[in-house]
């Protein structure tokens, strides 16, 4: 019975008719042989069809595709040689003589931006036909004439009248189509963690915007860097590539969030070997607290000059009376608590300077190992602020949900 079911099926696939289709029509094809003409790709039920090869010839003269992958095509007609398709109709009057086609199946025209005129650009469409594409059709957002003048494009024909005298096309409407494809791609394949590149299309000052071909995700200040950042716009700017890490991937309400810092090293890692105990380093001074100062050795790396190293054989009442935010300072560093990822500082200039006398027998080891604990308290205290900070980023939604709650 299986044997027979089978002949059966054999002999309808044997004698099937070809595909019946309309012009315009998109299918989806396997490419079964390349010849140095045209593409042969394989309809399925014996249907065979074909398309120009220059099609799939990139700007380097290679060819994009390879036997046995899928493409989409559109139906033309029946030619000579079989059924006629095209990936996107080119130049010469064949692109002409198929312009109607291509409006009412939305098959791609190629196109030469020739210049710029009143409202948009005079576009050049196969040997003879001209259209016009306004401003906003020419890309997703502000594009300079220099930037597409003279450049071969794709554009779907988005109005087809007086018998294709008047044309007007779309170049967006093909890179939103391509968008939309890339973001079902990546819903497919994307995961968190994952580093991927991307380029920078805004900024703001909670963080910046990134597209990463296909969707869009912020990219919060405080995931910019291992250090603290003053103005975003001294570390980034529009259109910069960066690579960075998915953070979070909120498919149902198409929120995503990125992250540059966890796609580079954690600075930690190597502070025992860059900035040994006793060794003098220049810093920054970057933030006063009432408890002292945090200077910046680098990105991620900040110590704390406790204001009780900010002078000898004086009482100050707040570390401003000695340094300022931006301030250039040489350090030493006095001791590091890796677990804690702590650093203590002391300010190299007051080495010179008589300390204070000590406040009687016995009681120095008692004060140092007080100041010690009060030390751990306020840099403790400091990385919990920093640590609410950053999750207090973590999106969009959390900043305008804490911005409506003041």
């Amino acid at each position: 019975m299986t044997e027979e079911l089978s002949f059966a099926q054999l002999l309808e696939e044997t004698y099937a008719k070809p595909a019946s289709l309309e012009a315009g029509q998109k299918v989806s094809a396997t490419v079964v042989r390349i010849s140095k003409e045209w593409v042969f790709i394989d309809l399925g039920g014996k249907s065979e069809g074909y398309f120009a090869l220059h099609e799939v010839v990139g700007p380097d003269g290679q060819v994009t595709i390879k036997e046995g992958e899928r493409v989409s095509a559109y139906f033309l007609g029946v030619g000579k040689g079989g059924m006629q398709f095209t990936t996107r109709l080119g130049k010469g009057s064949e692109a002409n003589a198929h312009l109607e086609e291509a409006y009412r199946g939305g098959i791609p025209v190629e196109g030469l931006v020739e210049k710029e005129i009143k409202g948009g650009y005079a576009i050049k469409i196969g040997g003879s036909s001209r259209a016009f594409c306004p401003f906003s059709q020419i890309g997703q957002g502000r594009v300079e004439s220099e930037e597409v003048v003279g450049r071969n494009l794709a554009f779907r024909i988005i109005e087809f009248g007086e018998g294709g005298k008047n044309l007007i096309v779309s170049h967006r409407a093909i890179l939103e189509e391509e968008r939309r494809l890339n973001f079902e791609r990546l819903k497919e394949t994307l995961i968190e963690g994952a580093v991927v590149s991307g380029t920078v299309t805004s900024i703001r000052n909670f963080g910046a915007f990134v597209d990463i071909g296909g969707l869009e995700g912020l990219l919060p200040v405080s995931e910019v860097c291992w250090g603290h950042v003053d103005d975003i716009n001294e570390r980034l700017h529009v259109g910069q590539h960066l690579d960075v890490m998915v953070m979070k991937l909120d498919w149902e309400n198409e929120r995503f969030s990125f992250s540059l810092k966890s796609a580079l090293a954690d600075p930690w890692t190597l502070v025992t070997i860059k900035y040994p105990e006793g060794s003098v380093h220049q810093a920054k001074i970057v933030r006063l607290m009432n408890f002292g100062a945090f200077a910046a050795l680098e990105d991620g790396i900040d110590g704390l000059l406790h204001i009780s190293n900010l002078s000898r054989g004086r009482r100050i009442t707040h570390p401003r009376e000695v340094v300022q935010v931006g301030q250039e300072v040489e350090v030493r560093i006095e001791a590091i608590k890796l677990e804690e990822k702590r650093i203590s500082l002391a300010l190299t200039a007051l080495d010179d300077q008589e300390p204070a006398e000590a406040a009687g027998p016995g009681k120095g080891k008692d004060k140092d190992e007080n100041k010690d604990k009060e030390n751990r308290d306020e840099f403790r205290h400091y990385q919990q602020e920093k640590k609410g900070a950053k999750q207090s980023m973590g999106t969009l939604g959390d900043m305008l949900a804490a911005k409506l709650k003041k």
